[in-house]
């Protein structure tokens, strides 16, 4: 299996799926533990893919995303972005607890979009998203 299908399947078959510096429990990096803290504190569950176990895994996902830093977060198969954005929409409210997360039952987040920012620099990669059920 080439890193490309590896990374396909991972982003495909996982509901919310984090590239980062490290593991969710030990990040490498600031950036890493920035989105860590916002997924865990809005209680998304997660599957955390270290990128520094595979220089194939750090340079593939870079390639996959065709965006140029880590970490980088997937919800439903799309990519959402790395932790200026998601830092970004959380301090704007638009990542919230899902419903059933709140209840203590691993849920699959739901994806909804908002509009583009509007002058957004790289738009078409600021999609809003949510992950409310």
């Amino acid at each position: 299996m080439s890193i490309e299908q590896f990374i396909d399947n991972e982003v495909k078959s996982n509901d919310v799926v984090l590239f980062l510096k490290g593991t969710p429990q030990f990040p490498q990096c600031g950036f890493s533990g920035q989105v860590v803290q916002i997924l865990d504190h809005i209680g998304v569950g997660y599957k955390g893919l270290n990128v520094l176990e595979s220089a194939e895994l750090r340079d593939g996902i870079k390639t996959y995303s065709n965006w140029p830093t880590i970490p980088q977060l997937y919800v439903k198969g799309e990519f959402v972005g790395g932790c200026d954005i998601i830092r970004e929409m959380f301090q704007a409210g638009e990542l919230q607890p899902t419903r059933a997360s709140r209840s203590r039952q691993p849920p699959p987040p739901e994806l909804g979009r908002a509009p583009d920012r509007p002058g957004a620099a790289g738009s078409h990669r600021r999609r809003h998203h949510d992950l409310r059920g």
